[in-house]
């Protein structure tokens, strides 16, 4: 249950490798942790640690309508707070998409959280760039993509504008520090090019790394078990210390 009343529907895939290491992992926009694609997600990670995994608001099970990444960051919160409260003493979370920027802004506003991993996530609100995020704009803001929305993907969207607009991923970037910060985007994602990761990644302090991962598309579906088993290496190494050991930053390509 959320601060603000809204019931979460989640799992907790406990831990096949550290056992003091908890992993929140946040979908993407019309996602679920019921889907194939991020159960495997899931699968990989707790072989780092114990996985929490659940719904947005609005989503799947989860109560609620969705405010596609405003008041989603309660739901993070809860699932972070559940993570500590079954005995994990250092947690993660990990965000893909709608989920990046949650994760992002739950860091800088809620704290609560030990190492914070982006994927494929936007740097600012309103972004109608490429042609699926005009898509994305259409299911949001019109009555008839709504309806689809709720049909086809069982994600019911709240009508009605942002009062005021929440903080953009790239502002809350740099209230991060000192908890780590992962950033990881594709060459090959068709929502959000990479000037996003860029923003993201220059706006925040170190400790910050940003992947840039060749051939990669966008998000939960386009994520190879390699990447996720690297992620989960990353996550399972970061500064427990508030960052004061942590690497200089670094900016790189991966494959």
């Amino acid at each position: 249950m959320t601060k603000d009343g809204v019931r979460i529907d989640a799992a907790h895939t406990p831990s096949r490798g550290e056992p003091d290491l908890g992993i929140v992992l946040a979908h993407g926009f019309t996602g679920s942790w019921r889907e194939a694609t991020t159960r495997r997600i899931a699968h990989v990670l707790s072989g780092f640690g114990g996985v929490v995994a659940f719904d947005f608001r609005g989503h799947g099970r989860s109560g609620g309508l969705s405010t596609v990444g405003d008041e989603e960051v309660l739901d993070l919160d809860a699932a972070v707070r559940h993570a500590r409260s079954v005995g994990y003493t250092h947690v993660a979370t990990v965000g893909f998409s709608m989920g990046a920027a949650i994760a992002v802004r739950h860091a800088a506003l809620h704290r609560g959280t030990d190492a914070v991993v982006a994927v494929s996530g936007p740097a600012r609100w309103y972004y109608r760039g490429t042609r699926p995020m005009r898509q994305v704009h259409w299911a949001i803001e019109r009555a008839s993509g709504r309806l689809v929305a709720r049909v086809a993907k069982r994600t019911r969207i709240k009508v009605g504008q942002w009062d005021p607009v929440p903080l953009a991923p790239h502002e809350a970037a740099g209230l991060i520090s000192p908890t780590p910060l992962l950033v990881v985007h594709g060459d090959a994602d068709r929502f959000f090019p990479l000037e996003h990761a860029h923003q993201i990644f220059d706006a925040a302090r170190e400790p910050k790394e940003l992947w840039i991962e060749e051939g990669y598309g966008h998000a939960e579906s386009a994520a190879t078990p390699d990447l996720i088993r690297r992620i989960g290496r990353w996550i399972a190494g970061a500064p427990w210390d508030s960052g004061e050991d942590a690497s200089p930053a670094s900016a790189h390509s991966a494959t």
